[in-house]
């Protein structure tokens, strides 16, 4: 019998975001060390991962990757719809607000996809959007201002990406170093990988359901 209340929403997280040098955004992520990789969380209800994903800041604004193992057919990315298809979306909130069903102003959702950019569309792209019933909207960065680099070797995919900090609205974390955060992780080969809880539990809406990420310099 599928469980009704997964274990992930009974508990709270608070995860390390290490700080680190500005890493070269080249898609092959290796310079990326598994201190700053997010834990597998979905252990605690028998899931296996698909994909790994790491983040990390400096002054200049948050890092993240990914990696996908297994993928076999080509992309389907469509952004316009940036929800539909093989995406990687991570949601924020620079006060760490956990006890609100409804985004803040300093909710935010940002979206990178494996292909879907340049002329050809098969790029990678990355942009943000509004957070769906917020109570105040967040700015919209400019377009081209969320920085993305990809791979794609085989069954192998990579996705790499900079929000710059003037981009995250109310990002300072000399005064405010826990922040809100989850991802989900989407191909269309494999499924959907998630931080902490799924679509039915509405985690692109309700920031409640979200993990606390502490910003860490050691």
């Amino acid at each position: 019998m599928p469980e009704l209340v997964p274990n992930r929403l009974l508990l709270r997280f608070e995860i390390p975001v290490r700080y680190r040098r500005t890493p070269k955004l080249d898609g092959s992520l290796s310079d990326w060390s598994d201190e700053y990789l997010l834990p597998d969380l979905g252990r605690l209800e028998g899931r296996e991962a698909f994909g790994k994903v790491w983040l990390a800041w400096n002054e200049s604004g948050l890092f993240v990757a990914c990696r996908v193992e297994g993928r076999k057919s080509p992309f389907q990315c469509d952004p316009n719809h940036f929800w539909k298809g093989d995406n990687f979306r991570l949601m924020t909130d620079m006060r760490d607000t956990r006890d609100i069903k409804r985004a803040s102003r300093h909710c935010q959702q940002f979206w990178f996809l494996p292909a879907g950019g340049g002329r050809d569309g098969r790029q990678p792209l990355a942009g943000a959007a509004p957070v769906i019933r917020a109570t105040e909207d967040a700015p919209l960065p400019d377009r081209g201002e969320i920085l993305v680099a990809g791979m794609r070797r085989g069954g192998l995919y990579a996705i790499e990406g900079h929000i710059p900090a003037h981009a995250l609205a109310g990002f300072d974390p000399s005064e405010h170093h826990r922040i809100g955060l989850t991802y989900m992780l989407e191909d269309q080969d494999l499924g959907q990988q998630y931080l902490t809880v799924g679509d039915e539990f509405k985690w692109y809406v309700d920031p409640s359901t979200w993990a606390t990420g502490v910003l860490v310099r050691d």
